[in-house]
């Protein structure tokens, strides 16, 4: 009998648990460990930020989910990695500390012979003075974090209707940051909430990001193919701006958020500052911090894990210039280079490189878009990683069997930009490859017959649908594996 350990229960974890569970058969363990006694669907948490969702519509408890399935689930962190055992335990192990409060602080050596580390993201709130919930800012990150986002909202808008006038910031709150996508749906929700209302007049609507363009979105943008045409991303997003009312600052590195007012230096090496009264700013993203120690207890965490606390992966880290970077530096079966028995996915393997072109300013300052690695690619490594592991363990592969590539890997995304029931868009794109191959596509990096965009009443509906199809999804539902990542 093998044990499959799965850290973490996003859409990566969750996905690779519930195909390795129905692929394995009950002679197999599949053991499930995550902090949060709760499956958030993430996209979501946009509509919920802007009071048109709870989080109750957004995320379901997972122990019943795994009950159902047949996976053993613990409410806990990982938080040590022992890959190749130790003297008391010659089997790999991780240690990991209960967080339900039946048994929190509680720390437990749990064996395995396959891991997968899909621990997702630290939202690292501390790389900007000030920037998060416990400081002078909102964020969407989480259900709750949305929730209270929503509360303020709705007291802003009190405030206007009793004639204030007042400024409203979103975007990204670091240099680093990725996700550029949720503050640009955010922003036109926001947006189109204060016009629902009746206080659009009373808004000034700022979009801050560390984007060099609009609609760079961390994969360097796009030309994309719409109504018989070619156009680029950044022409594409300015439009909607320009239409929306909404203005906005490029290349932008938040410094510090204090009550009411944000610092900022721009790619010109300038520094600013903004008054705001209500602002919604994303965190930059560090691995989770887990800790690795050979079998001799000496810390090898930086044999397995990046500078950045993710884990390294089957990708290319040699440091190169941005005229070097390929395609194939990518990652494609997420195995360690180290323990073959060891996948990381998602959120928590290292990428080799940005996607987006680096820059810095005069004074140094990184202001770059990290890579996404959200969403659909998100789903796709962790059904490649599960798959692989199936093999392994059912036929003896010693290698993985199933790739993955985002060099080689499309990806759609529908950004909502106003969720009204006859007068709601949404901004509708797909692409091929997400990691831009100027060999193969020259000009645009992409192949144009399957990178495009539309915005529209369809794109809303598309996006509403299937909210709710992935919820079934993830609730293990008849059928759910029918239904693609």
């Amino acid at each position: 009998m093998a044990r499959v350990v799965i850290l973490g229960a996003g859409i990566s974890g969750h996905t690779a648990a519930l195909i390795l569970r129905r692929k394995l058969g009950p002679t197999h363990e599949v053991v499930v460990i995550s902090p949060n006694s709760r499956w958030n669907w993430i996209p979501s948490n946009i509509w919920v930020g802007v009071g048109l969702m709870s989080k109750e519509d957004v995320t379901f408890e997972l122990a019943l989910v795994y009950r159902r399935a047949g996976i053993d689930y613990r409410q806990a962190k990982a938080v040590e990695l022992h890959p190749e055992g130790n003297a008391d335990a010659g089997s790999p192990f991780v240690t990991i500390e209960h967080t339900s409060p039946d048994r929190k602080g509680e720390r437990e050596d749990l064996a395995y012979d396959y891991l997968v580390n899909a621990t997702g993201p630290k939202l690292n709130f501390a790389a900007t003075p000030g920037l998060g919930p416990e400081g002078h800012s909102l964020s969407v990150c989480t259900f709750d974090h949305a929730s209270e986002t929503a509360k303020a909202l709705k007291t802003a808008i009190e405030r206007m209707r009793k004639g204030e006038t007042l400024t409203f910031l979103v975007g990204t709150g670091h240099g680093t940051c990725t996700c550029e996508g949720a503050a640009f749906e955010y922003v036109f929700n926001l947006e189109f909430e204060l016009r629902n209302a009746g206080v659009r007049d009373s808004a000034r609507i700022v979009f801050l990001t560390n984007e060099a363009e609009l609609g760079d979105f961390g994969v360097d943008g796009l030309q994309i193919r719409r109504s018989g045409y070619v156009v680029a991303s950044s022409t594409f997003a300015e439009s909607l701006f320009v239409e929306r009312g909404v203005e906005w600052i490029l290349g932008a590195h938040v410094s510090r958020v204090d009550a009411q007012q944000v610092t900022y230096e721009t790619l010109d090496g300038e520094t600013h500052t903004l008054a705001f009264d209500f602002a919604m700013l994303l965190p930059p993203f560090t691995g989770v911090g887990l800790r690795a120690v050979d079998s001799r207890g000496e810390d090898i965490t930086a044999k397995l894990f990046a500078p950045n606390a993710f884990m390294r992966v089957d990708a290319d880290y040699t440091q190169k210039p941005y005229e070097e970077w390929l395609p194939a530096d990518w990652p494609k079966t997420y195995q360690s280079p180290h323990y073959p028995n060891i996948f990381a996915v998602g959120i928590a393997f290292a990428p080799p490189h940005a996607l987006s072109r680096p820059r810095k300013t005069k004074n140094g300052t990184v202001i770059a878009p990290a890579p996404p690695r959200t969403g659909m690619p998100s789903g796709i490594m962790g059904r490649t990683a599960a798959l692989s592991i199936v093999d392994m363990i059912r036929k003896g592969d010693k290698k993985p069997t199933h790739t993955a590539s985002m060099g080689d890997m499309g990806a759609a995304c529908i950004a909502s930009a106003g969720a009204g029931f006859w007068r709601g868009s949404a901004v509708s794109m797909t692409m091929y490859p997400v990691v831009p191959d100027y060999k193969r596509y020259p000009g645009a990096g992409r192949d144009l017959r399957h990178t495009v965009g539309e915005i529209g009443l369809a794109g809303h509906w598309i996006k509403r649908i299937l909210h709710h199809l992935f919820i079934y999804k993830a609730r293990a539902r008849p059928g759910w594996w029918m239904i693609p990542e």
